[in-house]
């Protein structure tokens, strides 16, 4: 087995939407980089496996509601087909498509990508295993670890069957299960569970705890769970899965809860959907002083250097949450840090969004935190129902909430469900972002008719000023 040496003044090794960034903005500095990840090209997870294909999906599931819908407007459609040799291949298109041209911006910016899986060897040393077998010594000055995160399954659902699936084997569509089980109710399953609902499924969801998508306001979170009640065929909350088997082409399912009227119920296809966890083994630590949590997420400072000055953790192998522009920002920077700058990650507001139908997203303080923390707000919210835009489209479901402090007026946190959610949200992390107050977003022309302008009529209540809605 033949190996090789090289020596990278700066070493960045995965290359997601931590770490390609994180190499781009190096290499426009003039750091001469090299990028190591097991893909073709950069894009990692996200890109591959992950956000991306997930939304192509997504799109689709809106379509086909939006042709079904669209009959309660006088417009009917025939009944849909889906050609799935066909969906697959415009999904993978679009994966092709944004890959390649990392791969290009990769070249252009003279950037060495080596293609192979690294593992350190000291604080200046990692060893590649290649494609093709071989290995690759690289020596280098500074390391960025963007290693990422990877499914979690339980000891009792690991079953050898191809019909229980992870959220990989679930974006590659094999097939539209008559009933399909998605275990775990977050924003991934909930996502997931959508596009299957759209493309004929009878779709069941277990949550162990009270609720779905727990991470957000309930009011919030209400919508978006009548609208997923109309699409499931079932929500278990306060249910565990004990057991799983094959049972011909069925997966067996024993249920554990109070509300259960069958324990045990069988399903087509099973997907996994319970979380992730960093993937911090495996790629050396232990040869270095780098430390990790007892989660196994690797322990950073706020410029992301870790117990060794010259290596450097971002993306979900650094911590929660587990969000690609979380990864994407922190690789900014951590470079910067490298260049010497004063760069700290320290944000006021990371946006999460849920891209279901309608979406939900959400930044800063929420509510539910609030309470939590003892903290005095005020909460106001704007009901779609009274946005001439959202009527227009047929879509009166939405809500737009601002939390502020109730002394100085300061915008700490928005909330917003809805369509289009996940675009509407940049306004509000910008308003947390700049510290701006209620008056700031209730003097802002907002374009009328649109739905932006829910964040201004928001803000309008706070004043008792509201034109469409009654205010406070």
């Amino acid at each position: 087995m033949s190996t090789s040496t090289s020596h990278a003044p700066l070493l960045v090794i995965g290359g997601g939407p931590g770490g390609y960034p994180a190499a781009f903005l190096a290499a426009d500095l003039g750091i001469e980089v090299t990028l190591v990840d097991m893909d073709m090209n950069p894009g990692g997870v996200c890109l591959y496996r992950g956000c991306i294909p997930s939304k192509a999906l997504l799109h689709v599931a809106r379509v086909l509601t939006d042709a079904k819908d669209a009959s309660e407007w006088g417009v009917t459609f025939s009944e849909p087909k889906v050609d799935l040799d066909k969906l697959r291949d415009w999904k993978n298109k679009v994966v092709s498509k944004l890959t390649g041209g990392l791969g290009m911006l990769t070249k252009k910016r003279k950037i060495t990508f080596v293609q192979g899986r690294a593992k350190l060897q000291s604080n200046n040393t990692a060893i590649v295993e290649l494609k093709d077998g071989k290995k690759q010594t690289i020596t280098f000055d500074q390391c960025i670890l963007a290693t990422g995160s990877q499914p979690v399954i339980p000891g009792n659902m690991k079953i050898a069957s191809d019909r229980v699936m992870d959220s990989t084997g679930a974006l590659d569509i094999p097939d539209v299960p008559g009933s399909l089980l998605i275990i775990g109710g977050g924003y991934i399953g909930c996502e997931l569970g959508s596009v299957y609902a759209a493309l004929g499924s009878k779709v069941t969801v277990v949550e162990m705890l009270p609720q779905l998508l727990t991470g957000a306001d309930r009011d919030l979170a209400n919508v978006l769970i009548k609208a997923l009640e109309q699409k499931f065929h079932s929500i278990l909350l306060k249910t565990k899965v004990v057991e799983m088997k094959e049972k011909g082409k069925k997966i067996e399912v024993k249920f554990e809860g109070l509300h259960v009227e069958k324990p045990v119920q069988e399903f087509d296809r099973v997907l996994i959907s319970v979380g992730r966890r960093p993937n911090s083994s495996g790629i050396g630590l232990e040869n270095t002083k780098v430390e990790v949590d007892e989660k196994g997420f690797i322990k950073t400072d706020k410029q992301r250097r870790t117990a060794e000055p010259n290596i450097f953790a971002i993306g979900d192998v650094a911590g929660n949450p587990m969000l690609a522009h979380k990864a994407s920002h922190e690789g900014r920077v951590a470079v910067e840090a490298i260049m010497g700058h004063p760069s700290i990650f320290d944000p006021r507001a990371i946006p999460a969004v849920a891209f279901t139908d309608p979406e939900m997203a959400w930044c800063g303080l929420t509510e539910m935190q609030a309470k939590e923390e003892g903290r005095e707000v005020k909460v106001v919210s704007f009901p779609w129902a009274a946005s001439g835009r959202a009527t227009t489209l047929g879509r009166n479901e939405g809500l737009t909430k601002l939390i502020l402090d109730p002394r100085t007026e300061q915008v700490l946190g928005v909330g917003i469900v809805g369509v289009g959610a996940g675009e509407m949200i940049a306004e509000g992390v910008l308003a947390v972002e700049m510290a701006a107050r209620a008056d700031d977003l209730k003097m802002t022309i907002h374009a009328h008719p649109t739905l932006s302008e829910t964040m201004m009529e928001a803000a309008e209540i706070f004043f008792g000023q509201a034109t469409h809605t009654l205010g406070r």
